[in-house]
């Protein structure tokens, strides 16, 4: 389970089940365990602190690169 967090203010934005190998690149919807604090305008997802961290595609959220940073194990 990792804990993504603001790159900017260090905020924890979601707990997310993250399976395998490679970089963290989008959230898939159904593996988001819990939100913390996000504010969402239109399809854009923002931290409180005004920073974006991705835009909402659907079935998953894409990331901006450098928007957060995260902490956890990975499932294998």
């Amino acid at each position: 389970m990792l804990t993504i967090r603001c790159s900017k203010c260090k905020s924890k934005l979601f707990k997310y089940e993250k399976i395998g190998k490679g970089r963290l690149l989008h959230l898939w919807k159904k593996r988001i365990k819990e939100e913390f604090l996000i504010v969402r305008k239109n399809n854009e997802i923002f931290c409180e602190c005004g920073n974006l961290i991705g835009v909402d595609i659907g079935i998953y959220i894409k990331l901006k690169k450098n928007s957060i940073t995260y902490s956890g194990e990975i499932i294998k």
